[in-house]
């Protein structure tokens, strides 16, 4: 997609912060960091949200899942951390590609949710 924020981060045309990169997927430094670890795993071709997501596309979702562990702990969250994909407006979903947060550090993230 030509307007897409993280299809152009994912084809070089704006630069990040990469942590990892393969043919499929890539990983880059969040630049509003909620925590002291906070990385972004985008596929390289577009999915607009999960819920554009195709049987086709559960290869590259699953290996975001895979990579997020490795990811945290070489960037400084060995002791676990937070995968969040926020999806469409209810999920307030920010940018219209696909991404998840790996969330860490080295204390607890605090609660997920609060009770309404």
């Amino acid at each position: 997609m030509d307007d897409c924020l993280f299809c152009k981060i994912a084809n070089g045309q704006i630069p990040s912060r990469k942590v990892h990169e393969d043919d499929e997927l890539l990983a880059f430094h969040d630049i509003h960091p909620a925590r002291p670890v906070h990385l972004l795993v985008i596929p390289k071709h577009h999915i607009a949200s999960l819920a554009t997501a195709t049987d086709a596309d559960a290869p590259v979702l699953g290996r975001m899942l895979v990579i997020a562990h490795r990811l945290a702990s070489e960037q400084g969250s060995p002791d676990g951390f937070r995968l969040i994909i926020n999806s469409g407006r209810i999920g307030h979903q920010e940018v219209q590609h696909l991404h998840a947060h790996i969330v860490g550090g080295p204390e607890p993230v605090g609660p997920m949710l609060k009770r309404i």
